[in-house]
């Protein structure tokens, strides 16, 4: 028979969930699913235990799964954490309006709730809210100014000029294959961008290469129309804590993206001068 989703976890059990999530942020995925498949199997359905496995599954990259697990977990012991972890998966769906909700619902019930502040910022900046954005940005640092710093201040010349620095520090015969590829700055992907996949990109991708990389065959066929290396900028700025952390992310996203240009695994990055 499954647990009723009103039945309350015992000590031990909740001391378990805080063993798990020591696990997630050690970075022991495997072991932390094994765990949560053990505990589930003993209080199936359980809500509280759907919040965990919810949780987990952010963490392995799997937001459609815990969408799906979260539709049992509505009498959760924590209803801000539910409609947090609701609102999470929404953003990493693509989904920013229902994002925005929920982290709305997560705030109104913990205002002090710095996670879900934060969330609520990077789903208003791609609903085109920039104030709401900014605001919800503010409340985040107030509350934890270590984990939410306000994003690095950067203006736009500054930031060109270092895309242009990294660019032109590239080996040359990487150069020479970005002579007709542009190196395009934008503030944010577009929604087009992050769902031409699927599952969709994450929002807070820092850099994407559009196109067919250099050396794809296309025998009979016209030449295929050049790609393009996008760089983000208000992902870049919102993680990096200063500008020498800055130039470093813009070299290694540049060089990454040049070497989905060039159609090169990992093995094949410092053979070319990018690792």
């Amino acid at each position: 028979m499954s647990s009723s989703p009103y039945d309350a976890l015992t000590e031990t059990e909740w001391a378990e969930i805080e063993r798990i999530h020591d696990l997630m942020e050690e970075g022991e995925l495997e072991a932390a699913r094994l765990s949560v498949t053990a505990l589930a199997r003993k209080r199936p359905g359980h809500p509280d235990l759907r919040i965990l496995d919810a949780t987990l599954s952010l963490e392995e990259g799997e937001p459609a799964r815990a969408i799906d697990l979260l539709k049992g977990a509505e009498r959760a012991a924590d209803p801000a954490e539910f409609f947090f972890l609701r609102a999470a998966a929404a953003y990493d769906l693509v989904r920013f309006p229902e994002a925005r909700e929920d982290a709305q619902r997560a705030v109104a019930i913990v205002p002090g709730y710095a996670q879900g502040w934060d969330l609520l910022s990077r789903a208003l900046e791609f609903l085109g809210d920039a104030s709401g954005a900014a605001e919800a940005s503010e409340k985040a640092e107030a509350l934890d100014p270590d984990q939410f710093p306000q994003p690095l201040e950067v203006s736009n010349e500054e930031f060109d000029a270092l895309v242009e620095k990294c660019v032109a520090e590239l080996p040359e015969r990487v150069r020479d294959k970005l002579r007709d590829v542009p190196v395009v700055v934008q503030d944010l992907p577009s929604v087009a961008m992050l769902t031409d996949e699927q599952p969709p990109l994450t929002p807070d991708l820092l850099g994407l290469f559009v196109g067919q990389h250099v050396f794809t065959e296309r025998s009979g066929a016209p030449p295929a129309l050049p790609g393009s290396i996008h760089l983000f900028r208000r992902n870049l700025l919102r993680a990096c804590a200063d500008r020498e952390e800055l130039a470093r992310e813009v070299r290694i996203t540049v060089q990454h993206e040049v070497g989905h240009l060039l159609g090169l695994d990992e093995e094949d990055l410092e053979d070319w001068g990018l690792a």
